[in-house]
């Protein structure tokens, strides 16, 4: 067994979730210095650490493992501490410690599940994560993001106690609780299963994701874009890969928000359903559970984190400067807001796949394996999807955005460090498109994959440009979806409709049922019994002794609960004759 202190440091996870507590006592220069020092040391950390088990520590007879390193929980690990550093410079000019402490400990969370070798261990940082990034929406301090919050929270619950009785199931029949390749043949796999998808926003469980996404502050939209969903990517690619289920689940999750999208006006919203169609296409690739498929699966959340944080730090800048963010009221901010364009244009251009962008060499992999399987329908779903994503995604979100019709916003570029932040991104989306060898090497797997050969990029360049002359001819025509202030209906519907009617049937069965209790029972039965009691020697003593007692003297029990010393006494030798007799 090792320490917790290693000699490489202290856990990444723990180093974040406990840096982050410290923030509220510090200030200043010293305040940032250690917000960008924090997940700058995770990574130093993790990159030290050799395959194999850190940090386990004995705990209730059980060890937990707070450092399993391998090819898997390395790239993933990596890029979440790299996008808790790019968040922490996008947000160096928010003066929130409730978001700071929040978004730190929401990474550490991440970090905490990637690195977990036990489920016991995963459970615990996976409901750190749900309670830190509650508060990224509660930090907004209105009320549609306390309600966000709220259902944010239901939601993330249930799914947690999902897992948890799935652990405790697994626990009891097989005894291991390793995090471990696992069958979704049970009722604990079932439950684990239930659990992960909840946070991976599977259909129809998906609706917490855009409901509370863009009602967060916009540095917390940031982080919530890198964390929730991709941690459940990582966790089914360890522990359901291959499962035929996630195949049809992702390749119908690639689809469904495509529709969303293109009708939705909110601009965070948009990048919202976009995002659940990017999960799609990885949880599609982990349930094809090839080589192939796992190494795109990976290589897809890598690049979706850094492009997903990039187009929400361009939409959080316009919010940020501008105070709006639906399409009905932004636009023509490309000249005022030329820089924050063009990287925006840079994220749109990696989600859609363009050859020399992230997206392009690692979303092929995914589809190519499709393929390479004999899955016809899957193939075909996952191309209509990449066209669909370059609709909403790709040409939508920059284009009505910055472009479209002026709506005379006087708008300025947002702060250095979140021009910085959104640099960094964009670097990496361009670089990894261009020269995806340092990301190839890191995969689970050897990959022998080229991305850039002459039929797969006449492929995709085909797919683009249609994509965009179909969206050309129907903004022309008059027949794209209008832009308008709506409240698009969605899966959420029915828990918060259903909520409200099982609260009424609730109140107006059992509060009625007690309600009935308390007039009948508490003030009709309990009462009348209370008042027999209180006058019960008196009223019993007069009707013993009827006919003998006079009129004035029952009068004066009734009233006062109290007779005269000899009734007593002749009420006690009748009592003493009637037990007599009856003995």
């Amino acid at each position: 067994m090792q320490p917790l202190l290693f000699p490489d440091g202290i856990a990444p996870s723990l180093l974040l979730i406990g840096g982050a507590f410290l923030l509220p006592w510090l200030h200043g220069r010293i305040h940032q210095f250690w917000r960008l020092a924090l997940p700058a040391l995770a990574l130093g950390i993790f990159l030290s650490m050799p395959a194999g088990d850190h940090w386990v520590v004995p705990f209730l007879n059980h060890q937990l493992v707070l450092g399993h390193i391998d090819a898997l929980s390395r790239v993933f690990g990596i890029i979440f501490s790299l996008m808790a550093f790019i968040g922490a410079i996008y947000a160096l000019n928010v003066d929130d410690n409730v978001q700071h402490v929040a978004g730190f400990a929401y990474a550490g969370g991440a970090l905490g599940v990637t690195l977990a070798g036990d489920l016991l261990s995963l459970y615990l940082f996976w409901e750190v994560m749900a309670v830190a990034s509650t508060f990224l929406i509660l930090a907004r301090r209105t009320r549609r993001s306390r309600q966000a919050a709220m259902r944010y929270i239901l939601v993330h619950v249930f799914g947690g106690l999902a897992l948890l009785a799935g652990i405790v199931c697994l626990a009891n029949t097989s005894g291991d609780l390793s995090v471990r390749h696992l069958r979704l043949d049970s009722l604990p796999t079932a439950l684990i299963f239930l659990g992960i998808a909840v946070n991976a926003a599977v259909p129809p469980l998906h609706a917490w994701l855009q409901d509370a996404y863009p009602e967060a502050t916009v540095a917390g939209a940031v982080f919530l874009s890198a964390f929730t969903t991709k941690s459940a990517v990582y966790v089914m690619a360890r522990t359901f890969a291959g499962t035929e289920a996630l195949i049809w689940l992702g390749a119908v999750m690639t689809i469904l928000p495509v529709f969303y999208a293109e009708v939705e006006n909110d601009i965070r919203r948009v990048l919202s359903y976009s995002l659940m169609n990017q999960v799609g296409f990885m949880l599609c690739g982990i349930g094809i559970g090839t080589e192939l498929a796992l190494n795109g699966a990976v290589s897809h959340a890598f690049c979706h984190i850094l492009y997903k944080a990039l187009l929400f730090m361009s939409a959080g800048a316009v919010l940020h400067v501008t105070g709006k963010i639906t399409c009905t009221d932004i636009g023509g901010l490309h000249r005022t807001m030329p820089i924050t364009c063009a990287l925006c244009i840079v994220g749109a251009a990696s989600i859609s796949a363009f050859p020399l962008f992230s997206g392009f060499v690692s979303k092929s992999m995914i589809i190519s394996a499709a393929g390479i399987n004999h899955m016809g329908a899957i193939w075909l779903m996952l191309q209509f999807a990449s066209a669909g994503v370059i609709a909403h995604a790709g040409i939508k979100v920059p284009f009505f955005t910055f472009f479209g019709h002026d709506a005379g916003l006087k708008a300025k570029e947002p702060p250095l460090n979140m021009l910085v932040a959104m640099g960094i991104a964009a670097f990496g989306c361009v670089f990894i498109g261009i020269y995806p060898q340092p990301l190839y090497a890191l995969l689970p797997y050897p990959v022998d994959y080229v991305p850039y050969t002459g039929s797969h990029v006449v492929a995709q360049l085909q797919l683009l440009l249609f994509a965009i002359f179909a969206f050309y001819l129907l903004l022309k025509s008059g027949y794209y979806p209008s832009e308008v202030r709506a409240i698009n209906l969605d899966t959420d519907w029915f828990y918060r409709r259903g909520g409200k009617w099982f609260y009424r049937l609730m109140d107006r069965g059992f509060n009625g049922l007690n309600r009935w209790c308390d007039h009948h029972l508490a003030h009709g039965t309990a009462a009348a019994a209370a008042r027999f009691a209180a006058n019960g020697p008196a009223r019993l003593t007069a009707t013993l002794l009827r006919g003998v007692i006079p009129p004035e003297t029952v009068q004066r029990a009734f009233a006062t609960g109290t007779i005269r010393l000899g009734v007593h006494a002749a009420a006690a030798v009748l009592f003493m004759v009637a037990i007599y007799l009856i003995a």
